[in-house]
């Protein structure tokens, strides 16, 4: 496990140090002036001119500008927006909580609901529910994320009125933001209506998580199927029912333990397209998080916002590949033995 955490340890320094490189040739691609694209300043006086120049080293050799802007990063001094001049650290990990929130619970979701089609898609007994699992697992994988929004979004919230449209609380309902989790917040409040307000962040929930969750759920249901059809085919398995154990018993007792192993590495393979399809989520139900500012940043050419952006996203993925390849190193001893073998 040490060594696997080092090798790990050692390729976030490299993957860093890309993304970051990656980051820092952006001022130079960006049209414009380089001081402006540094600091987001778009007005900068004479007065002000030498001494920004002076702080971003522009006048520096290039390893001097980038040790410069890895020392920035570090201090949270990363420019201000240049349409709205905002800081964009703060801007960014004010945002970011929202978009967690939702990756997460879409995340969860997938989990829940595709681990027992899964299994119930690969029982040789129900071929007829294999086909049908199959079927509406291929029509999920294929409906374009905005598509499917619009038409759950006219079903249920247009047309029926169960679900709101957008947002994530009502205007009705004042809660102090304080981890920036919408649910966690009201939890935390102290409000009279935190039930009222905690039912209705639960229903501007609902649509965007389904929706976002569609795409992962339809993958997660497909590799656990596969998966679980090759640990019912080995000998253990074959054993324990040789032994009497019910259908149940050797499903709990060895199949689940052994087939769901691979999903959790699926899990961390499209965590980055989880995170991708939540700025289109974002967008279409007005989520306030980082992946509908992106979208505005991209259309208004905000050029420092469009690079903190990338920063964060590429870490956060990154993070969290790494945080399931742990996951499965701990639940896997095999792997922890091939992870000892290896230099």
């Amino acid at each position: 496990m040490f060594n696997y955490l080092y090798r790990k340890t050692s390729l976030l320094l490299f993957i860093s140090f890309g993304i970051t490189a990656f980051a820092f040739s952006l001022y130079y691609l960006f049209p414009g002036d380089l001081l402006t694209n540094m600091t987001g300043i778009t007005n900068i006086t004479e007065e002000n001119y030498q001494f920004l120049a002076d702080k971003y080293k522009i006048n520096e050799s290039i390893i001097t500008q980038y040790l410069a802007f890895l020392e920035r990063l570090y201090q949270g001094d990363w420019g201000v927006s240049i349409n709205t001049g905002d800081s964009i650290y703060q801007l960014i990990f004010n945002l970011l909580p929202a978009t967690i929130e939702l990756a997460l619970y879409a995340l969860i979701y997938s989990f829940i609901v595709a681990i027992p089609f899964g299994v119930l898609s690969a029982s040789e007994s129900h071929p007829w529910l294999d086909k049908g699992i199959l079927s509406l697992s291929l029509i999920g994988f294929s409906m374009p994320i905005f598509w499917l929004a619009l038409i759950i979004t006219f079903i249920f919230s247009i047309s029926l009125g169960w679900f709101p449209t957008s947002g994530r609380l009502s205007l009705v309902y004042d809660i102090p933001p304080e981890t920036g989790f919408i649910l966690i917040d009201i939890l935390i409040s102290d409000v009279p209506y935190k039930a009222e307000a905690f039912s209705d962040a639960l229903e501007h929930l609902a649509i965007p998580t389904f929706v976002l969750a569609a795409y992962p759920t339809t993958v997660l249901i497909r590799s656990t199927r596969q998966s679980m059809k090759s640990v019912m085919q080995k000998s253990y398995i074959k054993a324990a029912r040789a032994k009497g154990l019910s259908t149940w018993q050797v499903l709990k007792r060895h199949g689940l333990r052994n087939g769901l192993l691979p999903v959790i590495q699926t899990l961390g393979i499209h965590f980055g397209t989880l995170i991708t399809l939540a700025m289109v989520t974002e967008v279409i139900f007005a989520w306030p998080g980082l992946g509908a500012l992106l979208v505005d940043a991209i259309h208004q050419r905000d050029f420092t916002t469009i690079q903190g952006g990338l920063l964060v996203i590429s870490a956060l993925v990154f993070l969290a590949t790494i945080l399931f390849d742990v996951l499965y190193m701990i639940f896997d001893p095999l792997a922890r033995i091939r992870g000892h073998g290896k230099i």
